[in-house]
């Protein structure tokens, strides 16, 4: 599975640049974001450093995008506009399944439902030059660097934690509690028994 290739890449370069790309995105963001609070802030949806938002932004982005590496202005304005689009779909489906956006460009001139602005847009056309024409490659090169079974075990692992880290943060989002649903399965276990024996 890791060596079949997608879009001239194999998955397990595009697992490990998701993987980097999410945790970049995050340490960008949470300092950023800190600076602008004055505190700390952790800009993750779960506890850990994680936003893949970013993975897939650069990932995606960079197999839309790179056919455009040798025209920067074609690229800065696609990779603006694909971005800007990514983060108003993805707000969009924060707001219709959590109810809320996770962040807030109300206070930002030229903003769309605080969703998008501005800001961002003309920020993510220069992020898509950096990502196509120096950062992906350095990534790969970074995934290079290590043995590929090594790097294989380390995305497994990496992703398992996420996806536990994730599944915590989604019952308590929606008020699942891991006891109710332990109760739930015995007494469905013990219904069923009752039933069959």
């Amino acid at each position: 599975m890791w060596s079949k290739e997608f879009f001239g890449t194999d998955i397990y370069h595009l697992v490990a640049a998701f993987i980097v790309y999410s945790v970049m995105g995050w340490v960008v963001e949470s300092i950023y974001m800190s600076f602008c609070n004055r505190k700390l802030t952790n800009r993750g949806f779960a506890r850990g450093p994680f936003c893949p938002i970013y993975g897939f932004g650069g990932v995606v982005g960079y197999l839309i995008l790179h056919p455009l590496s040798n025209n920067l202005i074609a690229l800065y304005f696609a990779g603006a506009v694909l971005a800007t689009a990514f983060e108003y779909l993805v707000g969009r489906l924060m707001m219709k399944l959590f109810g809320e956006v996770w962040w807030d460009y109300n206070e930002k001139p030229c903003n769309y439902q605080g969703i998008i602005c501005l800001e961002s847009t003309i920020a993510w056309g220069f992020y898509a030059i950096i990502i196509i024409t120096f950062l992906h490659s350095k990534i790969l090169g970074f995934v290079d660097m290590y043995n590929r079974q090594w790097g294989i075990r380390a995305c497994k692992v990496v992703l398992f934690l996420v996806t536990v880290d994730y599944i915590i943060k989604l019952m308590n989002v929606f008020h699942i509690s891991l006891k109710e649903q332990k109760e739930k399965l015995a007494e469905a276990y013990h219904s069923f028994r009752a039933r069959w024996y």
